[in-house]
């Protein structure tokens, strides 16, 4: 069992002290102040006396802190400190890679020169801190070691050169990790080596040699683990703290006796929905089979544990994989990419007779071994085939009612076919293994609010009952930011289409050259924003403007990596753009918003939604469509100013905010309501960037 406490070493802790010590340490000339010079935040010192409270009482918190408030350390200060006093683990979950960074490298280290800096918080500066990954992300030793001696049995001569490089990469790796090694490994050589397999174990491994291993013995010691949303959402699903052998009337999220602490809450209830439901695709039960038995090499485990009438079940199974995503690409996706499944029997159970057929040859070859490594290695794909069954047979059947069930292609050429499911309403999920799991939960973020209420966020995440608190950011936005909205913009409709797309370009030329320095284009669609690229892309290159566009090679980091080392570039970008973008300065002088940022009703999650709230008398606009277009709005404006010093525009280039009734909640939700409106006939005068 994974945990810091053992009740059998004696008495109960003592009561934590956290939150005596967070009010000495964030009090106006408190520690902070006095060891790390860091400037006295009421809001600061707010949130870290709301969350000491929560966390010694075991309740929930809805937080909204504006940018600035330091929020980072108003929860990392007092959760270490109790967790230290209580011998409990806190869980740091964030939606980027960019906060997680940020609180390995920055928070972290000053919470430690914090507690150093004082007799009263010297205790704690022995925390210990890990980064949680998934285990498919680690090299197992073993596994390894045993792919290399069985070459003749798993692979051909070009997977073993593959092999081979993994090996020469592990000698000098200190973390195993994948993302390490480059370029990357062939995944279906890592699927061999990598630790997401029942023989990488305490029982099986070197614990002083796994890569794994070694992280899971950080992993029991450390007084803060920091995972990602998806994994902590996957992880959950996956059973939980019940699953680290954790008792079933334990408190606990993830592990016995842990807390978490949310950051980046807003995008929980998306992440959430997503690892809640069902998704497996046409390349993943490819790979799996092949992983089994290949035919095109003649490798794979049952070379060596199956004879040829069961690789020929294997066989049998990849042709009836074939013709089963074969038959839905043909049909159900035929004319759209993405096609929700309202009734039973859209397609024939072609894969459940083969798949039950290896699944029981699996098992009995399974039942032939003594026990070890490989007998327990050949039970983990018996329960991956019937898991593969399981997971058809759910999906053809609509299974589960509370379920919205849809297919789905993708992949460079659109073959890969998915089939896939999610929780219409995801709040009673995460009142049962988040907020029902007897420990704190604590969720921040500058944007939870809508129209100044938190409670229909937490109704949407199953906190109905968590106290909530908004505090503003201590910025100065009236004098560091101007906000410009053109009036004249064709409101979105076919008619106007392409009348509109123009005036977009035209106003996206106009401001951008008018700013010098870098520019942040948010649109709500690809095919605009690629349209808009294709016409100005040259302009820029040819006046020297650095010019970056989502959806090429680069990744969502690398292209703000760039844009903060450029100091004037003008990024495109969509949806995953609109939150988690940081970059300080004048490199990032102007948000321009291309569109308010509403989904269109065609997915079948929010379809679905939309029927759920309509069948109890609901208005899926208000109750829906315009809280989620409020929050994203709120989250692409927060780009803007990251530090006090910051300077810039915020320029809306949708009339519906001021058209439309519901413009007024957009407008408000600015952190600086005022602004000037613009026209083609007004710009040049009114128009005005920060010199």
């Amino acid at each position: 069992m994974i945990g810091l406490r053992d009740d059998s070493e004696g008495p109960p802790p003592p009561l934590s002290r956290a939150p005596a010590l967070a009010a000495d340490v964030f009090a106006e000339g408190g520690i902070l102040q006095r060891a790390l010079q860091l400037e006295h935040r009421p809001q600061q010192e707010q949130m870290a006396n709301a969350v000491a409270a929560a966390m010694r009482d075991d309740q929930p918190l809805l937080f909204e802190a504006g940018t600035g408030v330091g929020k980072s350390l108003a929860y990392l200060v007092p959760g270490i400190i109790h967790a230290m006093d209580q011998k409990r683990q806190m869980i740091v979950s964030t939606h980027t890679i960019s906060l997680q960074e940020q609180l390995e490298t920055s928070d972290l280290p000053k919470c430690r020169r914090l507690f150093q800096s004082d007799p009263s918080l010297q205790p704690y500066v022995d925390f210990r801190a890990t980064v949680l990954v998934g285990k498919s992300n680690y090299l197992c030793t073993t596994r390894l070691g045993h792919a290399l001696a069985e070459r003749t049995t798993l692979f051909a001569d070009a997977d073993f050169d593959e092999l081979q490089r993994i090996a020469k990469w592990a000698e000098g790796s200190a973390t195993g990790l994948r993302h390490e090694l480059k370029p990357p490994p062939r995944p279906e050589i890592w699927d061999l080596v990598n630790a997401d397999s029942s023989s990488c174990s305490r029982k099986h491994c070197d614990c002083n040699k796994c890569f794994y291993q070694r992280a899971r013995a950080r992993l029991r010691s450390a007084h803060v683990i920091i995972v990602n949303h998806a994994l902590l959402f996957a992880l959950i699903n996956a059973g939980g703290a019940r699953a680290h052998g954790a008792d079933a009337d334990a408190r606990g999220v993830l592990f016995a006796d842990d807390f978490v602490i949310l950051d980046e809450a807003h995008t929980v209830p998306d992440v959430a929905t997503d690892n809640f439901g069902l998704s497996l695709s046409s390349y993943g039960v490819d790979r799996a089979l092949k992983y089994l038995f290949n035919p095109r090499t003649s490798r794979g485990l049952l070379r060596k544990h199956g004879d040829a009438g069961m690789q020929q079940l294997v066989i049998d199974a990849l042709d009836a994989s074939k013709q089963f995503f074969g038959f839905l690409g043909n049909t159900l996706l035929a004319q759209r990419a993405i096609v929700r499944v309202r009734e039973e029997g859209v397609a024939e159970a072609t894969l459940d007779g083969p798949l039950g057929a290896l699944h029981r040859q699996l098992h009995k070859a399974a039942d032939r071994l003594e026990d070890g490594r490989e007998r327990d290695e050949l039970l983990e794909q018996v329960q991956r085939v019937k898991g593969l069954q399981a997971t058809v047979n759910e999906w053809l059947t609509l299974g589960d009612k509370g379920h919205v069930y849809w297919a789905e292609r993708s992949g460079r050429q659109q073959t890969i076919v998915t089939l896939r499911s999610a929780p219409i309403d995801v709040a009673p999920e995460l009142r049962r293994h988040l907020f029902g799991c007897g420990t704190s939960v604590i969720c921040a973020s500058a944007t939870l609010a809508m129209g100044g209420q938190i409670e229909p966020f937490a109704a949407r995440i199953g906190a109905d009952h968590a106290e909530a608190v908004i505090v503003r950011s201590p910025f100065d936005f009236d004098r560091n930011m101007r906000v410009y909205v053109a009036a004249d913009v064709p409101l979105p409709s076919p008619q106007e289409a392409r009348l509109a797309l123009d005036t977009l370009r035209d106003y996206i030329r106009f401001s951008t050259g008018r700013v010098t320095g870098g520019t942040l284009v948010l649109f709500t669609s690809y095919s605009d924003m690629r349209a808009i690229a294709a016409d100005l892309e040259p302009e820029y290159r040819a006046a020297g403007r650095p010019f970056l566009l989502q959806g090429g090679e680069l990744s969502r980091t690398e292209l703000t990596r760039q844009m903060r080392q450029l100091g004037n570039a003008v990024l495109f970008g969509t949806d995953s753009f609109w939150t988690g973008v940081d970059v300080p300065g004048d490199a990032l002088a102007q948000v321009i918003i291309t569109r308010l940022p509403f989904d269109p009703p065609t997915h079948p999650i929010t379809e679905a939604r939309c029927d759920f709230i309509r069948a109890r008398g609901g208005s899926p606009f208000n109750e829906l469509t315009l809280p989620d277009a409020l929050m994203k709005f709120r989250q692409g404006v927060g780009r803007l100013i990251r530090t006090a010093t910051d300077r810039g525009l915020i320029t809306i280039l949708d009339s519906r905010v001021l058209a439309k009734s519901y413009g007024r909640l957009f407008i408000d939700s600015l952190p600086r309501p005022e602004f000037t409106r613009l026209t083609r006939a007004t710009r040049e005068d009114q128009f005005l960037p920060f010199a």
